[in-house]
């Protein structure tokens, strides 16, 4: 058979919602002034306070996070639904479990006005099940193409963009609508980090001397995937080109990365392959850093023995929170937002590095061309994407 050359995917839109505010240029603006979002709450009278990254004052919900950053997406797009022809994949890792545990509670007898949400009600569970949110969306938009829902822990929102970039570069579709939502501000998900061990008790401090864990947030990013062509035909703006990607996985431990970084490693070169890209051609890495002892020292290894030394690194999850499965997604909002204002964005929380990386200190303006954007996730889901 022929080969087909692949079609080249451009970014037309985003949608952005996050701790350090409600749209793109808001965050991005509070980003390069190095702020944060995260502040102390205490979203659960029954569990402590703790550092958080919020949207608003009381934990986000879903559906709503979806329809905003869908809307906005579309309108930076300068499009109007309904766009049938359109693929949808917006993933999430925690998808719509704050509804489920409010649905457990409510089975159980527990009393649940301490956590307001009327809105759900046992008649409802079908629209809650983990792929809705991705049907709706599809509804939202008015698009009755193909629908992912994909859920790979952290790595989901890179996964999404993906497999939507392969759905427009195999010609199956000259455009699609991809990223992630979390709203994972829940008893059991606070609960569960916290008993592993994983929650900062004071705040993110990536690549710090002093990092003590992660720190809970929400948000959103949404994507719209056109194809060169359409985009040149509807002369839209263009953010940037997606060159490529690496998904792998550890198969090693259900939430500790693998020492060596081997499966991570060989994400980054299946990236850079499939780009046609070297190691040298990166000026920018987004990257993951959770600010987990394991997850910034893993990583710091992987980046010293694979890049030259002047490469930028920054992670912005000091700003944001982590956002789970929306963290990707986040990521390559801001690595095309470095790129379009030719300014690398700083690591916020980061006060004394404990690695021998170019650490983003405070935003400023560097002649960037190619970025990397990683994402490792829970059970080893290593996710890697090219920009430019």
């Amino acid at each position: 058979m022929p080969h087909t050359p692949l079609v080249k995917v451009v970014i037309t839109g985003i949608g952005l919602v996050s701790a350090l505010g409600t749209s793109l240029e808001e965050s991005w603006q509070k980003l390069i002034a190095a702020k944060s979002g995260i502040k102390w709450y205490q979203p659960f009278p029954k569990l402590e306070p703790f550092p958080l990254g919020l949207i608003g004052q009381q934990p986000a919900k879903l559906k709503r996070l979806t329809q905003t950053v869908v809307a906005a997406a579309l309108q930076d797009s300068g499009l109007n639904p309904p766009l049938p022809d359109c693929a949808v994949v917006i993933g999430s890792s925690r998808s719509h479990q704050g509804s489920w545990e409010l649905l457990a509670r409510q089975m159980h007898g527990y009393d649940s006005t301490t956590w307001e949400n009327k809105e759900v009600v046992l008649e409802d569970w079908l629209n809650t099940l983990p792929h809705t949110n991705a049907i709706a969306a599809a509804r939202q938009i008015g698009a009755t193409g193909t629908v992912l829902a994909p859920m790979a822990a952290c790595a989901t929102g890179i996964w999404a963009l993906a497999q939507a970039a392969l759905l427009v570069q195999t010609g199956q579709y000259q455009r699609a609508i991809a990223g992630a939502v979390e709203a994972p501000i829940t008893p059991l998900t606070l609960a569960g980090f916290q008993q592993m061990g994983a929650l900062a008790k004071t705040g993110a401090y990536p690549f710090d001397l002093r990092r003590e864990g992660l720190v809970l947030g929400e948000g959103a990013a949404v994507f719209v995937l056109e194809s060169a062509e359409l985009a040149k035909q509807r002369q839209a703006k263009i953010y940037g080109e997606i060159l490529g990607f690496g998904l792998t996985t550890d198969a090693y431990h259900p939430n500790q990365p693998e020492p060596a970084g081997k499966s991570a490693i060989a994400a980054i070169k299946q990236c850079l392959e499939r780009s046609n890209l070297t190691l040298a051609d990166i000026d920018y890495i987004h990257a993951h850093g959770t600010a987990t002892l394991l997850n910034d020292r893993i990583e710091s290894k992987i980046i010293q023995q694979l890049f030259p030394q002047g490469v930028a690194v920054s992670s912005t999850k000091g700003a944001t929170g982590h956002t789970l499965g929306a963290s990707g997604a986040l990521g390559v909002a801001f690595s095309l937002l470095a790129l379009k204002h030719q300014t690398l964005p700083p690591c916020v929380g980061l006060q004394q590095s404990e690695f021998d990386l170019n650490l983003v200190t405070a935003a400023h303006y560097s002649k960037i061309q190619q970025v990397l954007c990683f994402s490792f996730g829970f059970g080893g889901q290593n996710a890697i994407i090219a920009l430019r």
